[in-house]
């Protein structure tokens, strides 16, 4: 069985399959914010998404990060995660720089996660 949350014409923010939770692309809802303040944004918005599936950030088996200024931004969103990222069990992840839907969008992250 398929379970989809948050759906709307174009996509499902949470689908669970077989036990996984996959999250779509999270973007911060203010976009005023600097790397930093879009992290944090994302990450809380991923927490609170994931306790609505029945997990949580220990159970995070991947991020996809995308950063539209790596060189620019890559320390200071690491900054972010590691104080935010569960440190006993850390997921597998990537990091490239992309180009963003909107300008002002400094930080995307998917999450894959298994369900508590």
């Amino acid at each position: 069985m398929i379970i989809r949350k948050q759906v709307n014409e174009r996509m499902s923010r949470i689908v669970e399959h077989n036990g996984v939770i996959y999250l779509a692309g999270i973007v911060s809802d203010d976009k005023d914010l600097d790397i930093k303040g879009q992290a944090q944004r994302v990450l809380a918005m991923a927490e609170e998404r994931l306790a609505e599936a029945g997990s949580d950030k220990d159970n995070i088996l991947r991020a996809e990060i995308f950063v539209k200024d790596i060189a620019r931004d890559f320390a200071d969103f690491n900054e972010v995660w590691d104080s935010l990222v569960s440190k006993e069990n850390p997921p597998a992840r990537a990091c490239v720089e992309a180009t963003m839907a909107s300008t002002n969008t400094l930080v995307e992250i998917i999450f894959i996660a298994a369900k508590v």
